[in-house]
């Protein structure tokens, strides 16, 4: 009875702060002034100059979750989802429970098909800030979408040579 108080104290304390995640850190200007760039050159439809301004700013800045992300989502759109998936699970061991990586990889799975996975995300982002913010939202939409369908090259379906007698 005399540690009510005490153990009472003490798990509100730690309800409360499991609810955030870590302040992002402030970029180095140069990193800002890359990152910047790169999101221009994302808008603009030019994928692989942003993810080469965003890989500048990681090196300016290593461990940095905010360019993490912005990489993520470039390689993403480029469909490279498994290297996609590489930053957003580098940005989650550094914050985890960053409510946008989570959601990115959540909708990168689905991208791979790994639609179970994927819900096991929502599920998580669920609990972390309920269905009505806008990660989960996105993540909830991908899933309903689903996996975009494959597109098989001709190369990849060539006919195996038929050898006939006359």
């Amino acid at each position: 009875m005399r540690y009510t108080p005490a153990a009472l104290a003490l798990s509100l304390a730690l309800s409360a702060s499991m609810g955030h995640s870590a302040p992002a850190q402030p970029l180095d200007p140069r990193a800002a002034m890359l990152v910047a760039q790169g999101r221009g050159a994302l808008a603009a439809g030019k994928v692989e100059d942003a993810i080469d301004l965003f890989e500048s700013a990681l090196a300016v800045q290593p461990g940095s979750v905010a360019v993490m992300l912005d990489l993520a989502e470039a390689t993403r759109r480029l469909g490279l989802q498994g290297k996609a998936l590489h930053y957003y699970r580098e940005a989650l061991e550094r914050d985890p429970q960053n409510l946008a990586a989570i959601s990115g990889e959540g909708a990168a799975l689905v991208e791979k098909g790994a639609v179970e996975k994927a819900r096991r995300n929502l599920a998580r982002l669920q609990g972390l800030c309920g269905s009505t913010c806008p990660q989960t939202r996105d993540l909830a939409a991908a899933i309903a979408q689903g996996p975009a369908e494959r597109v098989i090259t001709a190369d990849a379906v060539k006919p195996a040579p038929v050898v006939s007698t006359n």
